[in-house]
């Protein structure tokens, strides 16, 4: 299987790392390019020297076969020579098959109307133009190199050999050739094809492994808001409650610094949980149980120890079989708007409603009332809110946030209980 080097593009591949040797030139520049020469064409390998060699001593054979039956054609002395001196030449011209498939195949038409030896390259220059250009030069040069061929038994018949014998035989030994050079042609291109589908499935598997960190990553950031904010809103709260009011009685010091101290010991807990997940690699749902729908009031009762003044109306038949996804949804929803429920509008009463059966979906709303007197500017980024629109959307629900005409701020959102 190919690779992806660092620069995001696909590499050669390495299933034959050891047997380049066994590979045409023409695989191992499109499957190796690196081998190439920078300036011309591809260096032969082992395995080319050899074909090109055997291709050599079959146009010899042949032409060898062909010289024996000349006497029995009649020809004058001089014509015989020229007929062995042409059938040497484009026997030693089979060398050049690779670098000039089209000029040898050309050269080779007119050729074969004058010599009879010269048919073992007649043929191989055919099959090295079927295997090496594409099916229009083949139609061109091979339809003509065939159509010459029942002149040539015309001017110089067979001997023993009626005429449309022989004109089938050679016609047929040609598109036979042909035919077999058209195949070894698309078993290359169906190897390319599957390389190159190789990288493609190996670059989208990249962007798939990259579009899934991506993913877990900004999972794992809306966790941490979720959860850290409410946690550290907590200690924010408290801690600004003991420098304030230096003389706050000993209960109440004593309730802030516990509730100081749970929550530090939660956020701890929280953020060494979503380190685990990050260093160990498990899902979402390692570790400690994620929050449902059944942990709200939990959350609702945490907050009021805070000092918070929430009021839960929930109104759901059976809330333990929510879906575990919708419940933590719905509790993350939650949970957001409660923390900036106490950094934009503290000491205003909060509602929270939950109501919804199977079928109707589940509908959460936060909302608070208007905060009296003027309300210091909190900064914050807003990111909150967007990360739960998304988490709504990704289960299927929606998810609206705005200010009320009494001058709160109301959270809705609408998830599904199919």
């Amino acid at each position: 299987m190919s690779t992806v080097n660092g620069d995001k593009q696909a590499t050669v591949p390495t299933a034959l790392p050891g047997r380049r040797w066994a590979l045409p030139s023409a695989l191992v520049e499109d499957l190796y390019p690196e081998r190439a020469r920078p300036g011309g064409r591809p260096r032969r390998t082992a395995r080319d020297w050899f074909v090109d060699f055997g291709c050599f001593l079959l146009a010899v054979a042949i032409g060898l076969l062909a010289a024996d039956v000349l006497d029995d054609e009649n020809l004058s002395a001089a014509m015989a020579v020229a007929d062995q001196v042409i059938g040497a030449l484009s026997c030693a011209a089979v060398w050049l098959r690779r670098r000039w498939p089209v000029g040898l195949a050309v050269a080779m038409v007119p050729v074969s109307l004058l010599s009879a030896t010269a048919g073992g390259a007649v043929l191989l220059s055919l099959f090295t133009l079927a295997v090496h250009r594409p099916f229009r030069y083949v139609a061109w040069i091979g339809g003509a190199s065939l159509a010459v061929t029942p002149l040539f038994y015309w001017m110089r018949p067979e001997p023993g050999l009626p005429y449309l014998a022989s004109l089938f035989i050679s016609v047929l030994l040609g598109v036979t050739v042909i035919g077999w050079g058209l195949l070894v042609r698309s078993k290359r291109r169906l190897l390319l094809s599957l390389r190159d589908r190789a990288r493609h499935a190996e670059a989208e598997a990249r962007l798939r492994a990259e579009q899934a960190q991506r993913l877990a990553r900004e999972a794992i950031a809306r966790e941490m808001h979720d959860v850290l904010a409410h946690r550290l809103t907590l200690l924010s709260v408290h801690a600004g409650a003991l420098e304030f009011r230096p003389d706050a009685s000993r209960e109440d010091v004593a309730r802030a610094a516990g509730v100081i101290r749970e929550s530090a010991h939660d956020a701890l807990q929280d953020l060494r949980e979503i380190i685990g997940v990050l260093r160990a690699g498990e899902s979402e749902d390692a570790g400690r149980p994620q929050p449902t729908l059944a942990a709200l009031d939990g959350l609702v009762a945490e907050s009021r120890e805070a000092g918070m003044k929430v009021v839960l109306a929930a109104r759901v038949a059976d809330a333990a079989e929510v879906p575990a996804s919708v419940g933590r949804t719905a509790y993350r929803i939650a949970q957001e708007a409660l923390t900036n429920a106490r950094k934009h509008a503290p000491g205003t009463e909060v509602t929270v409603s939950v109501s919804g059966a199977r079928g109707d979906g589940l509908v959460l709303t936060v909302r608070n009332t208007a905060p009296e007197g003027e309300v210091p500017h909190v900064p914050g980024s807003g990111q909150g809110l967007i990360g739960l629109t998304e988490r709504a959307t990704l289960t299927g629900g929606t998810l609206d946030h705005g200010p009320t005409p009494e001058g709160g701020f109301e959270v809705r959102a609408r998830l599904p209980w199919g």
